[in-house]
């Protein structure tokens, strides 16, 4: 009897291990010796027009041939790279291949929105997100072992580069204090150090200890070190990039040194941070004027990198769009809408009192902002895309889809974007001879998408664009089909089911149900 149950007891066991094998088999798909993609359409990222049917064949995660194999239109096709014993194929037939996107603002969720790796790697992995830059968080060892995870591909992540935020763990008074800082993050394995500002010469003695030691640094120009230190100051001691746009209208400044702030304000008030920050672009050189110019040619001189992050303040110029963005329903948790919620002591919730005179002014704001950052591009300055999601509405992985089209608002024209999001992201963080596009000996890193993102950007978001068919009926097209990271295959649309179960089971166990602030 014992022998039975025991057999049963093996019987079931087994075919549990395969049902989960199977299932993550769905997802996840590889690596592989070699893997063959086949007839698609190549849109890289290094400004290149579209080019195929072609043929991407990959070895041990790196990519060992581009080839053409035919012409658009046209059923006979060249012959391609054999399959080998071992190989795996995909039938790209129709289907567009770019590189994987690289996020220059990628926040690893957090405690106060309840969000945690495992959603948001899915989250960014759905959409095509290969590689991230972390620009501080939860503390380098969070990050840092992460990392580790993520280069092993022992949890579904992008590529991690892991940005320590500056004084972490110690409060930094004088110069000595700042360099040995660096040093030591330099040795706990950081790929870079994250700045919120700070006297002129601690300032000055970090980034030159940092750049000694070969890492890349990025800031975030806060409000209260920016009047003695803008960006300029910043790129001429060596910052090899910023955040935002903070310290930038500063450095703009012709008629005074410091922003025009009320009497009244009080920079732990959101509300008064965040409303006076929409008018700083009108208190900055007019656009093409000689200062602006000198200061925006200075920046491209000195090889500085402008990650802008339009995405994250657009609910400043249309809160209503951004609070009822459709994915919210199905994809946020409600911890994190709970986070969004307006509070007086919460940093990324929404603010007290918002109304159409403060969209109009950020919405004056972006304009001059926009121009800036297309003119920046267009004289050969480097700007990436970054979405810093998990505040004001945002979420990850569809915030970064809307940083893309809000690049397009600005002028880019979508190769340029792509770029931005691809080649770019790599030269700002030194891997381009690793990740950023698809040649030969890079590591195998693509989106694969049914539509084409260059006549609609839409459809490389999760939820897809609305599309009407020849029966005049609705349809959703899109969604990135494959997302491929160290040569291993990830079914996005399975990632996107298991962060929507996610969300379910939350709201389930809380007996939890969105409703927009007040109601």
């Amino acid at each position: 009897m014992k022998k039975i149950f025991f057999s049963k007891l093996l019987c079931i066991f087994f075919f549990l291990m395969q049902f989960f094998y199977i299932n993550s088999q769905e997802i996840s798909q590889g690596p592989f010796e070699q893997l063959i993609i086949r007839g698609v359409t190549l849109i890289n990222g290094n400004g290149s027009p579209p080019i195929g049917p072609v043929d991407i064949e990959v070895k041990n995660n790196i990519i060992s041939k581009i080839q053409t194999v035919g012409y658009p239109g046209i059923s006979k096709r060249k012959p391609g790279p054999k399959l080998e014993k071992n190989g795996k194929e995909i039938n790209g037939n129709g289907m567009y291949l770019l590189p994987g996107f690289i996020d220059m603002h990628g926040h690893i969720g957090g405690v106060s929105q309840g969000a945690e790796p495992d959603y948001v790697f899915k989250l960014w992995m759905a959409h095509g997100i290969t590689t991230v830059r972390e620009p501080s968080g939860r503390g380098s060892d969070f990050t840092l072992k992460l990392k580790q995870k993520s280069k092993k591909n022992s949890i579904i992540a992008p590529r991690i580069f892991s940005y320590t935020g500056f004084g972490s763990g110690k409060n930094i008074n004088t110069t000595d204090q700042a360099r040995e800082w660096v040093r030591n993050n330099a040795k706990n394995g950081a790929d870079g150090i994250k700045f919120f500002g700070a006297s002129p010469e601690i300032m000055k003695a970090a980034l030159e200890e940092n750049n000694k030691l070969g890492l890349k640094s990025a800031c975030h120009h806060a409000q209260m070190s920016v009047a003695r230190w803008n960006v300029l100051h910043s790129a001429r001691a060596g910052l090899t990039s910023m955040e935002h746009w903070y310290g930038l209208p500063e450095a703009l400044f012709t008629n005074q040194t410091i922003q025009n702030y009320p009497s009244n304000y009080n920079y732990q008030n959101e509300q008064h941070r965040f409303e006076e920050a929409g008018k700083l672009w009108q208190q900055a050189a007019k656009p093409y004027s000689d200062h602006w110019n000198n200061v925006m040619n200075e920046l491209i001189e000195l090889d500085f990198t402008i990650d802008p992050t339009f995405n994250i303040y657009e609910a400043s110029r249309d809160l209503h769009r951004a609070r009822r963005a459709e994915w919210h329903e199905e994809y946020t948790l409600p911890s994190l809408w709970k986070f969004y919620e307006p509070s007086k002591i919460s940093h990324g919730s929404y603010w007290h009192f918002w109304g159409t005179e403060q969209e109009v002014q950020w919405k004056n704001n972006y304009r001059l902002w926009m121009t800036f950052i297309n003119e920046y591009k267009n004289r050969g300055g480097r700007v990436t895309t970054g979405s810093d999601s998990g505040f004001i509405y945002q979420l990850y992985g569809f915030a970064y889809i809307r940083e893309l089209e809000l690049l397009r608002e600005a002028g880019f024209h979508p190769l340029e974007i792509i770029k931005a999001a691809t080649l770019n992201g790599a030269e700002a963080l030194g891997a381009d001879n690793m990740i950023g596009s698809v040649e030969v000996g890079k590591f195998a890193d693509f989106v694969i998408i049914e539509e084409n993102p260059l006549e609609n950007l839409k459809v490389l978001y999760g939820t897809g664009a609305i599309k009407l068919n020849k029966e005049n009926k609705v349809t959703r097209v899109g969604g990135v089909k494959y997302t491929i990271k160290d040569g291993i295959v990830y079914n996005s649309k399975k990632l996107l089911e298991e962060v929507k179960h996610m969300v379910l089971e939350e709201k389930k166990k809380e007996k939890f149900e969105i409703k927009q602030p007040g109601i």
